[in-house]
């Protein structure tokens, strides 16, 4: 298993009170770009673990800022239109994506430190667990918000738990499928909602490729 007891080198940082984790090192294919669905995600097999990590901690974090710089990312494979960063934050932050621009001109050089994942980072959930999510009374759903070129995804630990076996299939799975047989076109989906009144909307996602070219 790839994620267990993976570890992640990153930066911290405190700006305008907020703690914002960010790599160490810029991911080298994960180019984020607007689609008319949502948002794609363009990823290879050494993008996934640092992904799936961000993810991770996005959900168990809830007072940190998880900030991927992917518009700086070197591959424009899969980019449609323009690429966007990442933000992945708990939504009890209160956090407005208007603020952003100037706390990520603040953020400095940061203080380096290291991530692990425990042995099974994401709890596994049936069906019905899942089925759940599309009841009205239910709140533990992934909003998103685009502002200055940076996409915000907002929500419980929950709500990034019941999303994490797509980062978790793409970091363990999709590589060893893709080892016996190339020819494969593998994606995954988080739904994702404007606010709690429009629930999950099909033509709002936010979905995870990967690269043909980069594999």
């Amino acid at each position: 298993m790839r994620l267990a007891g993976a570890r992640w080198r990153v930066l911290v940082s405190t700006a305008l009170s907020h703690r914002v984790v960010r790599p160490a090192r810029r991911l080298q294919h994960a180019p984020l770009s607007e689609v008319p669905w949502g948002a794609e995600l363009t990823v290879d097999r050494t993008s996934t673990v640092p992904l799936a990590a961000a993810w991770w901690l996005a959900a168990r974090s809830p007072h940190s800022i998880i900030y991927l710089p992917l518009r700086q990312t070197p591959a424009n494979c899969g980019v449609w239109s323009r690429k966007l960063d990442l933000v992945l934050l708990h939504h009890s932050l209160g956090f407005r994506p208007s603020r952003w621009k100037e706390v990520r001109a603040r953020l400095g050089a940061g203080s380096p430190q290291t991530v692990r994942l425990p042995e099974r980072p994401f709890p596994v959930f049936d069906r019905a667990d899942h089925d759940r999510r599309y009841h009205r009374e239910f709140r533990d759903l992934l909003r998103w918000d685009v502002a200055a070129d940076t996409l915000f995804v907002t929500g419980s630990r929950l709500a990034f738990n019941l999303a994490g076996e797509e980062l978790r299939m793409l970091a363990e799975d999709v590589p060893a499928l893709l080892a016996k047989d190339p020819t494969q076109f593998h994606t995954g989906t988080v739904q994702l909602c404007r606010n709690l009144r429009d629930r999950y909307d099909p033509t709002a996602q936010l979905r995870f490729e990967y690269c043909y070219d980069h594999r």
